[in-house]
Formats: structure tokens, sequence, C-alpha cells
């Protein structure tokens, strides 16, 4: 997509040699999503190239996403030419549910083994923003950071791929808690629970995450690809199907040394 088309969509697209930041820039509306951002994201997700390291999410001004736009409810807008949600009522159940799965795809892509994404979240991570947030490895947090999983108090579920996260970072009953109640997580009890790895001062985020990212692209980039694949996986396999994958992958970092070690 070309610049001109990323921020209609309203993101910013910026790399500098292996790291490559994408920046939700709405400030206005602090960053609230829209159908088309999901769209533009996940097209950007799958134009990757395999010299990617690193992505880096993060929101333009004082937060990070306030979730959905609520302007997305209103029929008026889609009569302007823009997508809104409220366009799916008027769609069968299948292509309800086949619009969303394409909306998902503006999340997935985080959690490509070709690289590591880390979300940098400044104040509000609410709804959508939440679900973001979760689609990538790591979130790092300033100290004003707020999560909130609005969707139950709203009548609807979180279907933006944040519930297998959710579940995997805090656990059963604790996301469940946090999603029926709808309530904040600020940052303190978000590292304690393992939502976030740390939390700093905002004034600190940006440095923070930018040393975060020099340390997850100076390893061998196979050796990260191959672990992040490994550890993705473990919680879903058997010990022994998890060993013969460490085993196969083992070997394969084996001849790639090789080929390094005989190439210099």
């Amino acid at each position: 997509m070309t610049p001109d088309e990323l921020a209609q969509a309203g993101l910013v697209v910026e790399r500098s040699g292996p790291v490559v930041t994408v920046t939700l820039h709405r400030p206005e509306v602090r960053n609230a999503q829209t159908p088309a951002m999901w769209r533009a994201l996940g097209t950007l997700g799958g134009s990757l190239d395999d010299d990617v390291r690193v992505v880096v999410l993060r929101g333009a001004g004082q937060s990070f996403s306030a979730g959905l736009d609520r302007a997305m409810f209103d029929t008026a807008a889609g009569r302007e030419g823009v997508e809104t949600l409220a366009d799916l009522l008027e769609l069968p159940d299948e292509e309800v549910s086949a619009t969303i799965e394409v909306y998902q795809q503006g999340f997935t892509w985080l959690r490509d083994p070709r690289f590591v994404s880390v979300a940098a979240v400044r104040g509000y991570a609410i709804g959508a923003g939440f679900q973001l947030a979760l689609s990538c490895d790591l979130r790092v947090v300033s100290h004003d950071a707020r999560f909130s999983m609005k969707e139950p108090a709203l009548g609807l579920v979180p279907d933006l791929t944040g519930t297998k996260p959710l579940v995997e970072c805090v656990g059963y009953a604790r996301a469940l808690e946090i999603c029926a109640t709808a309530r904040m997580v600020e940052a303190d009890e978000a590292v304690r629970i393992g939502l976030a790895m740390t939390a700093v001062p905002a004034a600190m985020l940006d440095a923070t995450v930018a040393d975060l990212a020099g340390a997850l692209s100076a390893p061998m980039v196979g050796a990260v690809r191959e672990t992040k694949a490994l550890l993705q996986g473990a919680g879903d396999r058997t010990l022994d199907d998890q060993r013969r994958l460490e085993r196969e992958a083992q070997v394969r970092r084996f001849r790639d040394l090789a080929r390094w070690h005989a190439a210099g």
C-alpha cells in the first residue's frame, strides 16, 4: 500500500533497517479503529518481506487506541461510501462471519513467526485496542496505560482474536473476570498478571521499546524465528511432540550455521 492509502486508513508506517514501526494515526479520536484500518493492517502484514525482524505497533498522541470508532455503527456513514459495521446487519450470517474473518486478519499477521511484534502502549487500549495489543508477542506499557475489554458492556463479544492470548497471558478465571466486568486494568496490574512485560514512565516508552527492538534483532534471524514457532504452539502439544519439533528445528539450525561458516 502507498503512504497515502495507509494515511487514509489512519496508519503511518516507517522502517529502520529490520524494524518496522506501525503507528495508528487518528489522534483526534484517540486512534479509534475502523474496518478500513483493519483491512489495511491485514494487507500490510501480507506485504512485509523476510528482512523484517521486529514490528513495533504504537498509537499517535496520548492513547494507544480507544477501540472501535463508534461512528462505525452509524448507517449514515455507510451512505457516504465508508464501510461501517452497521452495513453487516444487512448481510446473511455467513457473509457477516466471512467479513469478520477479513477484519481478524488485521490482527493475526502480528503473530507471524518471521518477526517479533511489540506493542508500545500508552494511555488507553480499549476493546479493539486491547485486542490489537494482545495480538503482539510482547507488550511494553507506560505508567498511564489502561486496558479494558469493553465489548461485553456493549452487548458484544471480543471477536478480533483477543480471547485466546488473553487466556494464555492471565489464565481463564482472570480473563473471564476482565471481560465480563469490562473493568480497567492499569499498568501495574498488567505487569503483575502477565499482560505486559514492564511499565515505564511515558517519556521513556519509545526509548525502552527501541532498546528492546535492537536486542530482538541482534541474534541470528533463523534462531529467533525457529524459537518463536516452537514457543507459540508449545502449550497445545504433548512433550513428545515438542521434543521432536525441537530436534527438527535444531537440525535446521546446525545446517544453516554450517553453511554460514563455510561461506565466511
